[in-house]
């Protein structure tokens, strides 16, 4: 479990799809864009990267700027670490705003809110109320002392409960203890005018208990980012072995053990070549929830892996049966150390779909999985509303 930020680059060819305030600014912007064709048949406008900042890519998701985000390759396993922290920082970025909306619709509630709104009905602040960042930003940097106050006050019972915290592993404890800070930090403006307009007023404690509990709930949906992110790679590499068998059984014609040759580095080479020639690739998307304007999608975030694969119905009952399978018993380590010498985890990957499902019911996270097809292609949906 982690957020990424430490990394600077990420290697991979990143289509990005722009919402309409994204196109917007980058037009106003003169920057230019390119039109896509994505994997479902979609033609888009956005940009392409390779390598970028994560950060970056972070920050237009915090302003809604991105709708969608794609890659399509031959061959992921090389860049299994890059397509993971991709997984988690988009994860995560979900979260921060999630987090954002929540505690704001939990502040404007509080009765120091309330009463403040009776006493200034021409400057209510209300879900409705909008204030420009432009306007904000002179104000708290004017009040920047008072922001870091307020910040040590809402953090400091937050990291004793933690270093309290017996259960925790010392990693779990340094991941909560910079994860909450890190929620803290990425707070809208909005939200951080209100919290200093009434910090050290009376009813401010109403306020300071609602991000305590909402903290510890995104501190908690936060643990699902790595699941998320293994379950991908789990299904990325099988799509990406199951290709490779087809094009070795085309390449090396009636060979029977196709396992033995794809363990060979050149071999791999040339087959992960010629899938490329083919334009045989395997597609990873990602689409962000609707928009500032989406009522009741902003949380949500579809997983969408392409491939072209004859065996669908095959795929699709072997998606059900694992999300079936009763994995309270045993635990991930278990399936592992009870595999047959020499066998990999290509089956066993599918089992991170029961083991995601619970992590998510968990912590309150709906989660469900789709498998259709589109013509040749076997389309693979993970639906999450956050």
């Amino acid at each position: 479990m982690g957020d990424n930020g430490k990394k600077f680059s990420l290697n991979l060819p990143l289509k990005i799809i722009l919402s309409e305030e994204g196109t917007s600014h980058f037009i106003s912007n003169k920057k230019k864009l390119t039109h896509f064709k994505l994997a479902d048949d979609m033609e888009e406008v956005g940009i392409s990267v390779n390598p970028f900042n994560p950060q970056s890519i972070q920050n237009m998701i915090m302003v809604d700027y991105i709708s969608k985000m794609e890659i399509s390759m031959s061959e992921f396993v090389s860049v299994r670490q890059d397509v993971m922290d991709l997984s988690k920082m988009i994860v995560f970025s979900l979260m921060y705003k999630q987090f954002d909306r929540a505690l704001y619709s939990e502040i404007v509630k509080c009765d120091c809110v309330l009463k403040y709104n009776r006493n200034h009905p021409r400057n209510l602040i209300d879900e409705s109320t909008r204030i420009p960042d432009s306007k904000l930003r002179p104000i708290l940097a004017k009040s920047s002392t008072r922001v870091t106050l307020a910040k040590k006050a809402i953090l400091d019972p937050v990291w004793k409960a933690i270093v309290a915290n017996k259960s925790f592993s010392p990693e779990e404890r340094n991941i909560y203890l910079l994860m909450s800070e890190k929620f803290l930090n990425r707070l809208s403006l909005m939200n951080w005018y209100v919290i200093i307009l009434f910090f050290q007023q009376e009813g401010f404690e109403k306020i300071n208990v609602a991000i305590r509990r909402l903290l510890q709930t995104y501190m908690e949906k936060s643990r699902i980012a790595d699941d998320i992110s293994l379950l991908i790679m789990e299904l990325v590499a099988n799509n990406e072995n199951d290709n490779l068998k087809k094009a070795a059984k085309l390449m090396y014609n009636g060979i029977e053990d196709t396992n033995s040759i794809l363990y060979d580095p050149e071999i791999r080479e040339k087959l992960f070549s010629e899938l490329k020639r083919q334009h045989k690739l395997v597609t990873l998307q990602w689409k962000m929830g609707g928009g500032s304007t989406a009522i009741g999608k902003q949380g949500r975030l579809q997983i969408t892996l392409y491939n072209q694969n004859n065996e669908f119905q095959q795929m699709k009952d072997n998606i059900a049966d694992k999300m079936a399978t009763d994995t309270k018993k045993k635990t991930i380590v278990d399936f592992y150390r009870e595999l047959p010498d020499g066998e990999e985890g290509g089956d066993l990957g599918m089992m991170y779909f029961s083991y995601l499902d619970d992590s998510c019911k968990k912590v309150g996270v709906r989660f469900e999985s789709i498998v259709n097809q589109i013509s040749d292609l076997t389309v693979i949906n993970l639906i999450f509303n956050f």
